[in-house]
């Protein structure tokens, strides 16, 4: 609901009472500490330290070393005035070969985070599954392996005993499409393969591992909260009539391979027969697992993709080929901006996301589990960080997550990403997500001034008008509360 002042203008957006504020953040990329207290190897400790994997030969070695900073950060969700705050449990911390007895000075310290939330009323949300797969487990075939299925579920069961009691929502996988795209087909995250038959293999694995985990831990905890799983959701516009077909068949590949089985128990017939799991994959009951019923679906937003039809030979400006789609070229519209990662600022889409998909989710919530962007951050000699294109990157989704509400969806809440600054991935600590500036050399945390927006909107449970923020001036910092890989990496398919 919209506040109008007397010149019919909207001041402000109001978000339903008990509308969920948080934070996210991933193991691998904050935590550091990778060889401390039983911690084992993961994938994404070994495909760091491969030579020309990560940019500028990074690794994830000590990253925002949130192991040893856990009572700091907490204090700065205190501090941001969030409600809630996802984080993930490194497998190899827990279990540091995937499979046997646990580690207890991993699982110490997630119970002190847990334990540190609770005590500050910020609701715990767990991942349990972050991209850093134990490295003895991919020894043994990875996500290719339906084996790694069955440990998952095992691990997962292994949490729910142990927290819980405590943590407040659970998700099970983060973005399996990426886990298994740019895993295990075109290489450009761990564990680095370039495989079609193993990608596909990994699609469903994953997606089996969710539904085993899932039964798994209702079964070992009867008072488990709500499960769920984040998917990424890319809205595919078709720029032309003639690319129609090719924009459904992109859906089907990027989305609906994962969300329908899901949801609906099947996978979409629209997509590449490459990309799906072959027949002799998918044994008797595994699609009725994979649907099990969820409590909530995260959906993490960042960018569509515009597809029209093109001539390969000679692309224009801002055109790329759609593996495996000849003719067919995504593209970037002339009147959309792009964030440093190359990606589309379109919340509108975020909008229509979350109105078309709202017949899928029947009484089922959808919560924003990730959206944000990377801007180029410095500390000024005054000591800010006046990010101004992500107050305003913010601002329009959670404006458009604001209209959507208003048009029936069922939102339930909505994380940023990302608390701080962190180990981006292949990107190294050349990309910057975080709503906390963080000096790598020194691990200063500086709230930059989107926290200090951010802060003002999870306290209030209102959206300021677009001027107010996105317009240089004071805004008082944050206190403690009365209160995607770029398109044509995405796209490509090996």
């Amino acid at each position: 609901m919209s506040r109008i002042a007397r010149d019919g203008v909207s001041r402000s957006r109001h978000f339903p009472a008990g509308f969920i504020w948080g934070a996210s953040t991933s193991a691998y990329q904050i935590e550091g500490a990778v060889n401390e207290d039983g911690r084992g190897v993961s994938i994404w400790d070994t495909f760091s330290h491969t030579p020309g994997k990560v940019r500028g030969g990074d690794t994830g070695d000590i990253a925002c070393n949130s192991y040893h900073r856990v009572e700091d950060d907490l204090d700065l969700l205190s501090e941001l005035g969030v409600g809630a705050y996802r984080f993930s449990v490194a497998w190899p911390r827990v279990q540091p070969f995937g499979r046997g007895p646990v580690n207890r000075a991993g699982l110490d310290y997630y119970r002190l985070l847990v334990d540190g939330l609770r005590r500050r009323d910020i609701l715990p949300v767990a991942t349990l599954y972050h991209w850093d797969l134990p490295q003895a487990l991919e020894d043994a075939g990875g996500w290719a392996s339906r084996d790694t299925a069955l440990r998952f579920a095992e691990y997962a069961e292994l949490l729910a005993i142990a927290l819980g009691d405590d943590v407040g929502m659970w998700l099970t996988l983060n973005e399996p499409q990426v886990a298994a795209n740019q895993g295990y087909r075109i290489g450009t995250h761990a564990p680095g393969h370039t495989n079609d038959a193993l990608a596909a293999a990994a699609t469903h694995h994953l997606l089996l591992g969710h539904g085993l985990a899932t039964r798994a831990m209702r079964e070992a905890h009867a008072d488990i909260g709500p499960i769920g799983i984040s998917l990424d959701l890319h809205p595919v516009r078709a720029g032309s009539e003639d690319a129609a077909l090719a924009a459904a068949a992109v859906d089907a590949e990027q989305n609906r391979i994962f969300l329908d089985p899901v949801l609906h128990g099947r996978y979409p017939l629209a997509a590449r027969l490459e990309l799906l799991p072959p027949e002799p994959l998918i044994e008797s009951g595994d699609m009725e697992l994979i649907a099990t019923t969820l409590d909530f679906l995260g959906i993490n937003y960042y960018c569509p993709y515009h597809v029209r039809q093109g001539d390969w030979e000679d692309l224009r400006k801002d055109e790329t080929p759609v593996a495996g789609h000849p003719g067919v070229v995504s593209y970037v519209p002339a009147a959309l901006n792009r964030t440093i990662m190359d990606w589309i600022v379109e919340p509108e889409a975020r909008f229509d996301l979350l109105v078309g998909l709202g017949s899928d989710f029947f009484v089922m919530p959808p919560d924003t589990t990730e959206n944000g962007c990377a801007t180029e951050d410095y500390v000024n000699p005054e000591g800010e960080c006046n990010d101004f294109e992500r107050i305003a990157f913010l601002h329009g989704h959670l404006d458009a997550a604001s209209r959507a509400i208003d048009a029936g969806a069922n939102l339930a809440g909505y994380f940023a990403w990302s608390l701080m600054d962190n180990f981006e991935l292949a990107w190294g600590y050349q990309r910057r997500f975080g709503l906390y500036f963080v000096d790598f050399a020194t691990q200063r945390r500086t709230a930059k001034r989107s926290a200090r927006v951010y802060a003002e909107v999870a306290r209030s449970g209102a959206l300021p008008d677009r001027d107010d923020v996105v317009r240089p001036r004071d805004v008082a910092p944050p206190s403690s509360r009365s209160a995607q890989p770029a398109v044509a990496e995405v796209l490509e398919t090996g």
